[in-house]
């Protein structure tokens, strides 16, 4: 059998390690053949390969990014994409696929299976957003880093006494915000699923101050305020309709300054979060992904994603991870509220 691999949407620490499990067991204990697509969709769309063999994947474990490089190509926006891709494949002799991504990779892994490709899923977000799965890989590597800036911002806050604002990524999902802001001791975390009170955000900051310790916000790209109470920017849009986000972070920072009088910066974490080498935890948890999806492949058991739930790897289908987003829940925000101010 031959099989391809590919990895789209933005680039997650552990993607490597997927990558690597699944040769390394297709080769060794299937004795499969794999092609590489070289940046997402975009490979199978023009037929861009690379060979992925042993000797490929060989030290790629600890390292960021991905050697098959990635992209947001959307082949269901090209006219005649999916049939294109179903030619590729045929003609590279490609009997099945194994699709490494988040919600829009996998969506389009969704209709081509459901066009007749052999397609398994392997969940990466960094945002740890998709449905079925309680983790993903890249999350707890992404968290990680947020918590470290976290960390050393403190002490330039209280030396500075600044009140000094933390973005995060996090487009429709605070799960970062979230857990870097609870594990760093922020005095306000802000996420796209709770609409915030800029007027309390201010009150929380004043509130700090007067304990002579200066407030930390943590704040994901995609937070807003409540209607009306601030100015946000439109921004363009990507292949597969979504808005560029980031600048939230400056816009608060404006807005407490001149409701409080009190010096505001902001640190936007950007694609910090995104690189470099993988938690212990990532690599594991990308390992395991591996080798439970190119079991599905042998099995013949397509149109699934393979998904953490508890400790176990189980097999669930592209439409239950695909339907909807996890988000925050209202009861772990509230957690996270009893440390605000």
């Amino acid at each position: 059998m031959r099989v391809g691999v590919l990895t789209g949407g933005g680039d997650c620490p552990g993607l490597n390690a997927v990558i690597r499990a699944v040769v390394r067991k297709g080769v060794q204990v299937f004795g499969f053949e794999f092609v590489g697509f070289r940046d997402g969709w975009r490979g199978p769309l023009e037929g861009d390969t690379v060979a992925l063999d042993v000797q490929a994947v060989r030290g790629i474990l600890p390292r960021g990014g991905t050697i098959l490089g990635s992209s947001r190509t959307n082949p269901l926006k090209v006219e005649g994409g999916v049939e294109r891709i179903k030619d590729n494949l045929a003609g590279l002799g490609v009997d099945a696929l194994i699709a490494i991504g988040g919600e829009d990779t996998l969506g389009v892994a969704r209709q081509l299976y459901d066009s007749g490709v052999n397609v398994i899923g392997v969940p990466k977000t960094i945002d740890n957003d998709l449905n079925a799965t309680d983790y993903t890989f890249g999350f707890d590597t992404a968290v990680g880093i947020a918590m470290e800036a976290i960390d050393r911002l403190h002490t330039t806050a209280e030396s500075h006494h600044r009140a000094l604002i933390c973005e995060v990524m996090g487009r429709h999902a605070g799960w970062i915000a979230l857990h870097a802001g609870m594990a760093g001791g922020a005095n306000v975390i802000l996420i796209p699923e709770q609409p915030f009170d800029i007027d309390k955000v201010c009150a929380y900051v004043e509130s700090r101050f007067k304990t002579r310790y200066a407030p930390i916000i943590v704040v994901a790209e995609g937070a807003h305020p409540l209607d009306g109470q601030m100015e946000l920017q439109a921004g363009e849009l990507d292949a597969f309709g979504h808005v560029r986000l980031g600048g939230i972070g400056e816009r608060l920072a404006n807005e407490i300054e001149k409701r409080t009088g009190k010096e505001a910066r902001t640190t936007v974490l950007g694609h910090i979060q995104r690189g470099g080498t993988p938690t212990a935890f990532d690599r594991v948890l990308a390992t395991r992904f591996g080798l439970q999806a190119i079991d599905a492949v042998a099995d013949g058991d397509f149109g699934k994603m393979v998904a953490l739930q508890g400790t176990g790897i189980v097999r669930v289908d592209l439409s239950a991870a695909t339907e909807k987003l996890k988000t925050v829940p209202v009861e772990r925000y509230t957690e996270a509220e009893v440390f605000f101010g």
